[in-house]
Order: C-alpha cells, then sequence, then structure tokens
C-alpha cells in the first residue's frame, strides 16, 4: 500500500489484512481539547468538537492506513477490576468539562450509522479491549494498528503492532511507534515500559512511583539489572535516597505493575471477520450527521465510506425540468399558477439579469429584459404568495427596474434565523443541506471553467420554494407569528428605506474631518511634551513601554502580548493616576476615531449625493437591527461631535423637512409591563419623570428634592438591572463604592420588589425551558444557564435577563416600522432610516401634518402594554435639526 512506511515483521506486505483498532474515549477527549469548543454547537445547544474532532482524524486514518478491519472501543465506567483493587485508582482526575458531557452518545451513534464496530466491557477498561484484539489479530497474521492516547498502550507494540499515538498538537497529527521507536524514545523494548511506569508512577491514573524517581532513573536501573523484578531483588544493594525510597515503596510498584497491565485475553464477544469494513448505512449516516451538523464531515463519510451510488455521494432530489419563457409566457405562466411561487432572481451589478419562478412540481425561467417587467409587473405588484431566499437584495435590484414587487410571505434564510438565531445559516446550500437533506448544485467558484454547472435561476427558486417550506413546518406557532407579522413585512420596508438612502453632505464631513485630524495632531503634540518624544500613539507596544516601563504607571490586565492599552483600562488608570498624557492619549484615540468614522460616510456617498446603507436583518440573536457599508449604528450619541455629523444629513432636493421619532424609555417601560411592578407602572401611567420619580422612592425624598446626581445615579441602575449589572459594576460606572452601590440596589428593590421578582424567574423560567421569549414569541436558546461551567452559566443568566426586554423592544421598532412605511405607500413623504429607537421620514411638501399623525399613531400603537409607549417627535432640515 503506497505511503505506509516500511516496519519488521513484514507489515508492507499486501496480502496481509489490517485491523485498526481505536481508543474512542482517548482520542475524542484529545479532539475535544484541541478544537475550541465555542465553534462546534448544534442548534440545540450540544457541543460537537469532540466528536469533530475524532471523525476527522478517524476518516484521515482511513484514507491513509486503508484498514481492512475496524473496531472502536469505549470504556464503559470507571468501575474496573482495577478500581477494586485499588479504590484510588484514577481518582483525583480533573472533573469531565461540562461541554464534553453528551459527546460520548453521540459518537457512537456515528460510528455506528457507518458501519464501525463499537465495543464496550463491563469491569474493563478500553485498553484491555485494544490489548485482547491486537493479540488476536497478531495470531491471525493480521497487521495491526492501535490508535490510543494512553500511554499504557505502548507496552501493546511488537513487529507486528504499531501505536499510533497523538502528538501534543492534537489528533491531527500522529506519532507511529514500532519497536525501534519505543527504544529510541524510552530507552527501552515495548515490553518494558509499564516497568518504567510502575517505578516512577502514572498521573493520570492517580498511581503513586517511587519518590525522587523519575524515568531517566528508572531506564537506568531497568538497563542495569534486566527486569523490574530484578530491580525489586537487588533493592536492597542500591544506594542512597532513591534506592531508600524503593525499598519503602516495593509494594507501590508492586501493585501499578499489575494494575498497568493489559489484559489480552478477556471475553470480547466479536470475531475479526465481524470486523470487516463495510460500507456505511447512507441513511442512518444522514440522519446523525444532521442531528450533529456536520455538513462537510458528511460528505467526507459518503464519499469514503457510502454505498458508491451518486445519490449517496450527492443527495440530489430530482429536479423539475426548467422551461425557458418569452416574456408573454413568463408572465401568463405566473398569472396562472395558484398557491405559493418560489422566485429568484440572478443578478449582476445590482441589477436582474434573468428570473426563475417554480412551484412544487414546475419550474420556469427568462432572461430578464423590459418586456419581462412589464408583462409580469401587476403579478409581482399584486399579494399573489411568492417565497424567496435573501429576498431584500433581489428586492432592491427588481427595484432599481421600476418593478414594485408585494406579496413576499417567506425568505428562507429569514425564517432559518427565526429558528436558530445562535447559528443561522447563510446561504440557500445551507438550508438546502440542513432541512432537506439534499445537495444544492453549485459550480466551483475557483475554477475559470467549472467542470459542473450550478443550479439556473427555475432550479434556485424551485429549491427555495421547498426550503422555506421545510424550516418554516419546524417553527413553533408564535415563532411563525413573528416570521410572518414582523419580519417578512420588515423585510419589504427595509428594501425601499435601503433604495431611498438619505442625502449627506460631503462638504460638511470633509471640513470636521480635516478640523478633526488637526485636533489629533494638536494633542498628539501635547503628549509628545508629557513624555519627551514622539511616539506612535496606536502601537501598542509602543504605549506599553511608556506607560508601565517609562511612566511606571499600574500595571493593567495582562494578555497574551503584554498588558491591555484598550480604551477602557486606559479610562480606568486615567481614574486612578490622574495622569495628563493618558487624558491627551484618549482624546487623540477619539479624535482619530471619529475621523475614520466621518471618512467611512464621505466614501459611502453615492452619485446621487445619498447614502444607501444596508441593514441587517439577522445580524443579531434578539432581533435587534443593525447597519453596515456604512454602520450609522456608530455615530456617538448626545455629544458636540454628534451633532456635527447629524447635520450633514439632510433633507433631500424636492422634499420639505425631516422627520424624526424615538420611542422615550422604551426598554423600562417594556420592563414595567413584563414585571408589573405596580410603582414603575404608576410613574408611566402619570407621565411622570421616570428616573426621577425612581430616584424620590430609593432615596426617600420628594420628586422635586431628586437632585442630577441622584437621578443618574438611578438612571445607570434601572438600565444596569436590565442588562445583569451587579453591585461592582454600577459602582464602577458611577466611579462610587462598592457598599454605598450595593444600598442602592436594596433599597431599589425594597420599593420595587416585583422588578426583582421578574428578574429571577425569568431566568429560572428560561433554565428550565432552555430559552426566552419576547413578548411576540420571539424565541432566543440559552443552553449554558445549565452549565456546570460557572463563567459560562453566569454569562448565559446576564443574556437571559435583558434578552426578552430587549427583543421585545426590537419587536415593537419593527412593527412601528413596517405600519409607517405601508401607510406612506400612497404619499410622496418615505421612510429613510432606523437607527437604535429612532425613525427618521422625508416628508414632502404639504405633508407634514398627516405623517406627523401617522408615525406617532403607528409607535404607539406598535404594542399593547399595561403603560403608554410615548413617542418624541422632531422637524427639521438636517437630522441635528429634527432632534428633541
Amino acid at each position: 500500500m503506497s505511503g505506509v512506511p516500511a516496519y519488521p515483521g513484514g507489515v508492507t506486505d499486501p496480502t496481509k489484512p489490517t485491523l485498526l483498532i481505536v481508543d474512542g474515549h482517548s482520542l475524542a477527549f484529545r479532539a475535544f481539547f484541541a478544537l475550541p469548543v465555542d465553534s462546534f454547537q448544534n442548534s440545540e445547544g450540544q457541543h460537537t468538537n469532540g466528536i469533530h474532532g475524532f471523525l476527522s482524524m478517524f476518516l484521515n486514518l482511513l484514507k491513509n492506513e486503508a484498514p481492512t478491519h475496524v473496531a472502536v472501543a469505549f470504556d464503559v465506567s470507571d468501575q474496573t477490576f482495577r478500581k477494586e483493587e485499588y479504590p484510588e485508582y484514577k481518582d483525583g482526575r480533573d472533573v469531565t468539562p461540562p461541554e464534553f458531557k453528551g459527546q460520548i452518545p453521540l459518537l457512537k451513534q456515528a460510528l455506528e450509522a457507518m458501519n464501525i464496530t463499537v465495543l464496550e466491557k463491563d469491569g474493563f477498561e478500553a485498553d484491555d479491549i485494544l490489548a485482547t484484539l491486537a493479540r488476536r489479530g497478531t495470531d491471525a497474521n493480521y497487521r495491526v494498528l492501535v490508535c490510543s492516547g494512553d500511554r499504557d498502550a505502548i507496552q501493546l507494540v511488537t513487529d507486528e503492532v504499531t501505536l499510533l499515538y497523538p502528538s501534543v498538537q492534537g489528533v491531527s497529527k500522529l506519532k507511529r511507534y514500532d519497536p525501534a521507536a519505543v527504544v529510541e524514545r524510552y530507552g527501552v523494548p515495548p515490553h518494558q515500559y509499564p516497568d518504567i511506569a510502575a517505578l516512577v508512577g502514572e498521573k493520570a491514573d492517580n498511581l503513586p512511583g517511587v519518590p525522587k524517581v523519575g524515568e531517566k532513573t528508572a531506564v537506568k536501573w531497568l538497563t542495569q539489572f534486566g527486569t523490574l523484578d530484578a530491580v525489586i531483588a537487588a533493592a536492597e544493594d542500591i544506594k542512597g535516597v532513591v534506592g531508600q525510597n524503593l525499598r519503602d515503596h516495593i509494594d507501590d510498584v508492586r501493585r501499578n505493575r499489575r494494575l498497568n497491565r493489559l489484559l489480552d485475553d478477556i471475553d470480547v464477544p466479536v470475531e475479526l471477520p465481524q470486523l470487516a469494513v463495510d460500507s456505511a448505512d447512507d441513511a442512518a449516516v444522514r440522519d446523525v450527521f444532521s442531528k450533529l451538523e456536520f455538513r462537510t464531515l458528511l460528505k467526507r463519510v459518503l464519499d469514503q465510506l457510502g454505498s458508491g451510488t451518486e445519490e449517496a455521494v450527492e443527495p440530489r432530489a430530482e429536479t423539475p425540468e426548467v422551461a425557458v419563457l418569452a416574456a408573454g409566457d413568463f408572465a401568463a405562466w405566473l398569472a396562472s399558477t395558484e398557491g405559493t411561487v418560489g422566485i429568484t432572481v440572478d443578478m449582476a451589478d445590482g441589477v436582474p439579469v434573468r428570473v426563475g419562478a417554480a412551484t412544487a412540481s414546475a419550474a420556469v425561467e427568462a432572461a430578464w429584459s423590459d418586456e419581462v417587467r412589464d408583462a409580469s409587473a401587476t403579478w409581482f405588484a399584486s399579494d399573489a404568495p411568492k417565497s424567496m431566499c435573501d429576498a431584500k437584495v433581489q428586492l432592491k435590484a427588481l427595484g432599481r427596474t421600476g418593478l414594485e414587487v408585494r406579496g413576499v410571505v417567506a425568505d428562507a434564510l429569514i425564517a432559518g434565523w427565526i429558528a436558530r438565531p445562535s447559528f443561522p445559516d447563510k446561504t440557500l446550500a445551507h438550508l438546502v443541506d440542513r432541512y432537506l437533506g439534499e445537495t444544492l448544485p453549485q459550480a466551483d467558484p475557483n475554477q475559470l471553467v467549472p467542470e459542473t454547472e450550478g443550479a439556473s435561476a427555475g432550479e434556485l427558486a424551485w429549491f427555495t420554494l421547498r426550503a422555506a417550506d421545510a424550516v418554516y413546518e419546524t417553527l413553533p406557532d408564535r415563532a411563525r407569528a413573528v416570521l410572518d407579522d414582523i419580519e417578512m413585512p420588515t423585510l419589504a420596508a427595509l428594501a425601499d428605506m435601503e433604495l431611498a438612502g438619505v442625502a449627506v453632505s460631503s462638504e460638511k464631513l470633509e471640513t470636521f474631518a480635516d478640523e478633526l485630524r488637526e485636533r489629533a495632531a494638536r494633542i498628539a503634540e501635547e503628549a509628545y511634551a508629557e513624555i519627551g518624544r514622539e511616539v506612535n500613539l496606536g502601537s501598542p507596544k509602543q504605549l506599553q513601554q511608556v506607560l508601565f516601563e517609562e511612566l511606571e504607571l499600574p500595571k493593567t490586565r495582562k494578555t497574551k502580548t503584554g498588558y491591555t492599552t484598550d480604551a477602557n483600562a486606559l479610562a480606568d488608570l486615567q481614574v486612578k493616576t490622574g495622569h495628563p498624557f493618558l487624558g491627551q492619549l484618549l482624546a487623540h484615540r477619539e479624535a482619530t476615531k471619529l475621523t475614520q468614522i466621518i471618512v467611512g460616510l464621505d466614501e459611502a456617498i453615492a452619485e446621487d449625493g445619498r447614502v444607501h446603507t444596508t441593514y441587517l436583518q439577522t445580524g443579531s440573536q434578539t432581533g435587534r437591527l443593525s447597519s453596515t457599508d456604512p454602520n450609522l449604528q456608530n455615530i456617538p450619541v448626545r455629544s458636540e461631535e454628534s451633532h456635527r455629523i447629524r447635520a450633514a444629513f439632510e433633507v433631500g432636493e424636492g422634499y420639505e423637512c425631516l422627520l424624526t421619532a424615538d420611542y422615550s424609555q422604551i426598554e423600562m417601560r417594556i420592563m414595567a409591563h413584563l414585571s408589573a411592578d405596580p410603582g414603575l407602572i404608576a410613574a408611566f401611567n402619570a407621565g411622570e419623570d421616570l428616573h426621577r420619580y425612581v430616584g424620590a422612592q430609593v432615596f426617600g425624598v420628594e420628586p422635586d428634592d431628586v437632585t442630577s446626581e441622584m437621578r443618574s445615579k438611578v438612571k445607570a441602575m434601572s438600565y444596569g438591572l436590565v442588562y445583569g449589572l451587579s453591585a461592582f459594576g454600577l459602582a464602577k460606572q458611577l466611579g462610587i463604592e462598592q457598599k454605598e452601590a450595593k444600598q442602592l440596589m436594596l433599597g431599589y428593590f425594597e420599593r420595587f420588589g416585583a422588578v426583582r421578582d421578574y428578574l429571577r424567574a425569568s431566568v429560572e423560567k428560561a433554565r428550565e425551558d432552555g430559552f426566552t421569549e419576547t413578548i411576540f414569541g420571539r424565541r432566543r436558546p440559552f443552553p449554558d444557564l445549565t452549565s456546570p461551567n460557572r463563567v459560562l452559566r453566569e454569562n448565559a443568566e446576564r443574556a437571559a435577563l435583558n434578552a426578552p426586554i430587549q427583543g421585545s423592544a426590537a419587536d415593537i421598532m419593527k412593527i412601528a416600522l413596517f405600519r409607517i412605511h405601508d401607510d406612506l405607500r400612497d404619499m410622496s413623504s418615505r421612510l429613510l432610516l432606523q437607527i437604535h429607537d429612532e425613525v427618521m421620514v422625508e416628508v414632502a411638501p404639504g405633508e407634514w401634518n398627516e405623517v406627523e399623525q401617522i408615525v406617532r399613531r403607528q409607535m404607539a400603537d406598535a404594542a399593547e402594554l399595561t403603560v403608554p409607549l410615548s413617542v418624541q417627535v422632531g422637524r427639521g432640515s438636517t437630522w441635528n435639526e429634527a432632534a428633541h
């Protein structure tokens, strides 16, 4: 067999069968630590890194070694004959990481689906199974390969048995041990390695050795006396402290040797011919690997072990024959269909080039043209139900041609995100794989002339329709309502908002950017003067030298590259030391950061003088919208710089003014609703200043006597509680003693006990359910709420506190957004932006009164809470002037 090195004993003899036996627990545990836990988790919250690493290694073994017979052995429990003889055996081992739990049963299922024999034996260890099969294989003239990360397996190595041992890099690299390699590494032949372990001890097995006797001494004794028995017999003649230690611990040595001897004659109820490699059970493999969500590994398994049929290797349903139609026929086909139609638009440079449509049993497509647009315009603008995948970008492409599209009732990607907000699928191919168990035909993007063609527009429309239906069926009723009643209407509004964009003055941005550059340069000179030389203020390495070596300031948190110089750490350091260089450094960073934001905005201004941001509808687990290219969420709020930036956002030509509207204290209002706290509800219903009212309650004074400092403290605390803020965090945020912060929180909860009860109960409910829900039914899973790992559990608890509140706020904003959008459809005014809790409308001449009424009504009525939703509205020629 090519690529297999020659070993003694004729192991390269191609007529010999090859038996591969693997220590399942050992390799899976090493794989667990070799791969990042957070990167391998399925939608049910099950960690899978140990399974993934094991199977990757195992498939490489099958490919590289080409064994004819295979078995994987697992430990059953710690209760073995070794434990019975020595109850302390393997005591003291680290507790199994909680993320590893559940992985071994799933690994066994995967192996069994692959038709790999899985073996285990009560009262014995997997190593004993390996030893027994290795002896049987040798007796039957097999070439034997033992793969284990347990050093006890070294004793199995012979001329016919090779040990494959994982390297320090993990399971991806295996060290081959034949007799010569064992002698080279340990200085003794394989059968004497347990003698070394008996003398030195095995920490992993809690077998104490002879004090002060290490591997070097043990090898010297074995070389000198020949055997372990001879070493023991000569114990009286061995001088010094180690000799006395040996004599004092001879019973330990004898016990160690008894326990580390692997039994090669236990009753393993399987014959070697039964271990012959066979084809995998394709259906079972698909089922298990779908549960594990291993797409790439599924293909590898089916390629190496599948039945060999094309269908098994590349699962693909029989697609309907796609009819290519002329404009009139395409429009007629659309008009004649009943039920939901799948739609896919192929694009180039943001405009359509081909459009496909499909039902469950038929698919058509047409080259895009003005004729196709005109002929099918009525159908696209109708409420005829349409299903798409990543619809927003396609709706924009159609919109650029002047085509109005309504009736999009499903988006497969958004549905997938609702189903799995923690791990959303990114492409139609992923959805087809996960929910249909099929492979979407795709051309290789790395080939100039692809060997296989990708799916056509018509085929894509067919897969889209089926994938969306399949995802939809997995959703609980309330989650379906979130998709149908919130996300899909929001999608249409976002598409129109992105097309509209917002007018931005490049001149104002450039002027401000120049001022900031000058400011940064001036601050830099002041900073250089403070330390007596020039440094790169953006270099962490140079700053570490200045701050902690030259200025000898207190050390910050240590990282891999030294002590951190991030903004939070430097701000804390400035509070502690008051050193002027720190103030200059932070001011320089702020000026530089603002300059980057402004330059990014300026570069994003399109030829029409407007910025067309892209909203990320599936970019968060809570449901909140974010934006990119450019990111409008990072524009500062309520600072002099924010006013300057917002002043560059202007009303467009042909429009009268900008209207901005936002919610006042929406998250606290949702807190009042969810907690049903009578004090908070009374404050909101009375229209009082919430933070002044709460301050009066907490500090025991009249509302008029609440100072601005008191108000700031309770405001920080009120919002902090929503995010799981601790007394320590509150003290740090307010710059007060932790004792005072704790008293503040106690006073708050004494007067608003329902808030405390709600927060506690919401976490416990999420722990029981495994997820949180918003007022409208949006779910967010939290598997780590039951993790024995304290850090993971506490992080999940903090996030679970906030998820229903922040998620409900996101839902309310989306409902208001699309309702405003829908009400403006027949008007000239148009919705432009949604940033944080604020919306912006470009108001056409003569439409202000009606637009203001629409915005106020739709925002206030977006949800029925026990407290009113307060809306603030502003008007102006710029975003800054329209502030309120």
